[in-house]
């Protein structure tokens, strides 16, 4: 009979205070993981939204590997002289210009294709006319368009290059 005792005993005090200790101990160490994943997400990577931003503006894009951090690379461009859209009687441009690339291998793909950088380019400079690119003012402007047409991949699908300025050598509208 005292075997029967025992069984008809209540469960000790203790034992629902060691599951109320695993329960709080269970949801700290969830809480902690959490905050520390949410620390490295925030200081690490990338949002959901920039990579979103930026496959909505290149989505055939593809992310290129970092580039070592270094001292910029200039590449010269050979000077051009071109026609520009008349205005008042033929007026032509006399330009050089020389590129700032993010690294050597970016400076050798840039060399790489230099015909067609060098095509892009006299298209587009002779389609200006000679009243918009006068002023300090059209020569910045000139400056972005022709950062932004250097910048298109040299193929279709391709990879857009790394140009960060361009910056003007020779600047001569007769």
């Amino acid at each position: 009979m005292k075997a029967d005792a025992k069984a008809e005993a209540p469960p000790p005090a203790g034992g629902g205070s060691k599951k109320k200790l695993i329960i709080i101990v269970v949801a700290v160490l969830v809480l902690a993981l959490g905050g520390g994943a949410a620390a490295w997400f925030f200081m690490h990577g990338d949002s959901s939204e920039e990579h979103s931003q930026q496959d909505e503006k290149s989505p055939k894009k593809a992310k290129k590997p970092a580039k070592k951090a270094g001292p910029p690379v200039y590449v010269p461009v050979d000077q051009f002289t071109v026609n520009l859209q008349p205005e008042n009687g033929d007026q032509y441009l006399q330009v050089a210009m020389t590129l700032q690339a993010s690294s050597l291998e970016e400076s050798e793909v840039l060399k790489t294709n230099m015909p067609k950088l060098r095509s892009r380019i006299l298209l587009l400079l002779s389609s200006k006319h000679a009243s918009e690119i006068n002023t300090p003012e059209g020569k910045q402007q000139l400056s972005k368009e022709v950062l932004d047409t250097v910048n298109q991949p040299f193929e279709a699908g391709g990879e857009h290059q790394e140009v960060s300025e361009v910056l003007f050598t020779a600047f001569i509208i007769q």
